[in-house]
């Protein structure tokens, strides 16, 4: 006799919750593979490989376990191939007392769960997730009225809260945010670390979905070669990252080169937006390292990964929560141009771009400045409609779940939110991408000129973008400078850079 019906969806696969402490023959736990998920945007093969192979592979842990569970695989004939069905079917033939779930961390499956609970008798029950460590609703409450919300503010909360490096209530070293020094790019004699990863067969999976005939994109080995799939390779990746890349994370988390797309960065997103791990064990694991190792690893190093787990991470889950679905239709900037196509293939001369993007699609993984910093940025110059830009980087990356993609994506990438999120426009010229990278070197543009055949395309849409928006920008005092300079240009040299920026935006496909 089945009494109650427990729902395990793709990204709640901690095996560590409190419903698993005890096994109960009379709770049925139900997991599904469905055509729903697998299609409400053009995923990256990988991803939605990784997310089935992670879900049978939890499946196996819980019935080793002892629990009872209903798994619908995607060519299961069982398998109505969406929730509703699926749910209602299991109810006729259980007849459960009680169904439960663990709060959807996606709007969109929140508000699905509510309208099922009001087409049927069966009491619904929501229960935490027991990953975050905040609420759904922290971040409102923190800042309640305020205008503009700021990341900074609430993390410093949040690290006091888990007495995270901190000392006698105070920040460890005296101050809170080591930014300013995590900004090096990477010398040409630096070793860099050799790959880690994990083997998987990933043949019959990708056989299944080209029989259901389910769209994707990128690439699919016959062997995924880096991605953890369950809990224990998931630690294995966490003690990696804490060992051998941790001493140099901080010092280059904004870098990047050819000869390595991934470089001191941990890899875990998959893992934590999976719940295979939690956030605050991995920062503690990433602490205790840092403890042990006073003299190669340094407080900037351990502090700028802290601030990207227990700050940037709950605090878009908060801004998510607190603005959808208003925030998924903002576009500040009424861009509304296509992505080029391009951004599918990687066939591009711009080096930058060709780099991130055929990394992409042939690992489904790129770190936060290639995201931020090069495809985000030239979105943005570009005029790519928010909506577009959405859908490619929810699709693209195997960790890109709503919740975090679109709050990244809409807001600080392509300030759609008009500043809500991040205090400015995040784009550069391609002084920045030289910069911390060794993107330009052998590039069909050069990142020296401004107008012309070879100027990079990066310069004239800088400016372009400047001049297009500055009625809405030029009050912001984070960038004033930039539309000073501007004003001192001449005319003449404006007038170029314009036309060659307008020569670009209407000749994407050519470049």
């Amino acid at each position: 006799m089945i009494r109650t019906i427990r729902l395990i969806l793709g990204d709640q696969l901690n095996p560590e919750h409190p419903w698993f402490e005890a096994v109960d023959d009379q709770v049925l736990y139900l997991m599904m593979e469905s055509r729903e998920e697998a299609q409400y945007t053009t995923h990256h093969i990988l991803k939605v490989a990784g997310f089935l192979l992670s879900m049978r592979d939890f499946a196996k842990t819980i019935q080793g376990n002892g629990h009872r569970l209903k798994y619908l695989k995607l060519d299961d004939p069982e398998n109505r191939q969406f929730m509703e069905g699926n749910l209602f079917h299991i109810f006729s033939k259980e007849n459960p007392t009680l169904f439960e779930f663990q709060e959807p961390d996606e709007y969109r499956l929140d508000e699905l769960l509510k309208s099922l609970s009001e087409k049927t008798t069966v009491p619904f029950r929501m229960v935490s997730s027991y990953h975050f460590l905040t609420e759904r609703k922290d971040l409102s409450t923190f800042f309640g009225d305020r205008k503009s919300w700021r990341m900074e503010t609430f993390y410093r909360t949040v690290r006091q809260k888990s007495n995270l490096l901190m000392d006698n209530g105070q920040p460890l070293g005296g101050q809170w945010n080591y930014d300013a020094e995590n900004r090096e790019s990477v010398p040409a004699h630096l070793a860099l670390p050799e790959p880690f990863g994990f083997r998987h067969d990933a043949s019959e999976v990708a056989g299944m979905l080209d029989r259901m005939e389910i769209k994707t994109m990128g690439n699919l080995p016959d062997q995924i070669s880096w991605l953890p799939l369950n809990r224990e390779e998931s630690l294995q990746m966490l003690k990696h990252f804490c060992k051998t890349l941790l001493p140099f994370f901080g010092q280059y988390e904004d870098a990047m080169v050819t000869r390595h797309g991934t470089l001191f960065h941990s890899r875990l997103s998959f893992s934590l937006n999976t719940k295979m791990l939690r956030p605050l064990e991995v920062v503690q694991a990433a602490i205790a390292e840092f403890e042990a190792r006073p003299e190669e690893i340094s407080l900037p190093q351990i502090e700028g990964f802290v601030r990207q787990i227990i700050g940037w991470r709950e605090y878009m889950r908060g801004v998510y929560w607190a603005r959808m679905p208003e925030f998924s239709t903002l576009n500040f900037f009424s861009h509304d141009s296509p992505l080029p196509s391009w951004f599918w293939t990687g066939e591009t001369k711009m080096k930058c771009m060709r780099t991130c993007i055929t990394q992409s699609l042939d690992t489904g993984y790129a770190h936060h400045i290639q995201r931020l910093m090069v495809t985000g940025n030239f979105a943005l110059l570009f005029g790519a409609h928010p909506d577009e830009v959405d859908q490619w980087y929810l699709g693209i990356y195997v960790d890109a779940v709503e919740w975090v993609q679109i709050t990244n994506t809409r807001g600080m990438s392509q300030y759609a939110d008009g500043g809500f999120t991040a205090s400015k426009p995040y784009v550069s010229s391609a002084r920045y991408i030289h910069k911390m990278s060794n993107y330009c070197t052998g590039c069909h543009y050069n990142p020296a000129l401004k107008t012309g055949a070879r100027s990079c395309p990066f310069n004239s849409l800088y400016w372009d973008f400047h001049d297009r928006h500055q009625t809405l920008l030029q009050k912001n005092p984070r960038i004033g400078m930039t539309f000073r300079t501007w004003e001192k240009m001449k005319l003449e040299e404006r007038t170029a850079l314009l036309e060659r920026a307008a020569w670009i935006r209407s000749h994407p496909e050519e470049l």
